[in-house]
């Protein structure tokens, strides 16, 4: 964990790959880093969610790719592993039956949308990400894709956050 002054005076390829395991979208690191140096931490923090809201589709599904799936137990000991473990944590509390709703949601969501169901799970109860699985399913392709461009810059947002403090 860095602080922002780190951030701000990391070579520039450092900063690209730190930025990388908070949203793998290229285009999200290249540009969140060529805004250096920031003042403060809320300036970057809404730079980052600005960047990661105006990513076209093709490089929402980049980062996507990055994400497990709800409910997945993430091993490794990456960046993004180690996110996607603390922004998951409560699915350890999860009970059988919701677990396997969950399981059972993303397979259908999967088959329905082509990627994984991205929600931001920090702050949430397994039971709120399995309503909102299911009310999503409802969606239409156009309606989906800005719900799960909303999702990740805010869990592009949790990250550079922590990334800095």
């Amino acid at each position: 964990m860095a602080t922002l002054d780190d951030f701000n005076d990391e070579p520039a390829d450092q900063a690209v790959q730190d930025l990388r395991a908070c949203n793998a979208a290229p285009r999200f690191a290249a540009e969140v880093a060529a805004g250096r140096p920031y003042r403060d931490v809320e300036t970057l923090v809404d730079r980052a969610e600005e960047v990661a809201r105006g990513l076209p589709w093709d490089d929402v599904a980049i980062a996507l790719a990055a994400h497990p799936r709800i409910g997945d137990r993430v091993e490794g000991g990456s960046a993004e592993a180690e996110s996607s473990r603390r922004e998951q944590s409560a699915m350890d509390d999860a009970d059988a039956e919701v677990r396997q709703a969950l399981e059972e949601g993303n397979r259908r969501y999967e088959e329905r949308f082509d990627h994984v169901f991205l929600i931001r799970a920090s702050g949430r109860s397994p039971q709120e990400m399995l309503a909102e699985l299911e009310r999503r399913l409802g969606n239409d392709e156009e309606a989906e894709r800005a719900e799960v461009t909303e999702q990740l810059a805010q869990i592009t947002a949790l990250r550079v956050r922590a990334l800095v403090s």
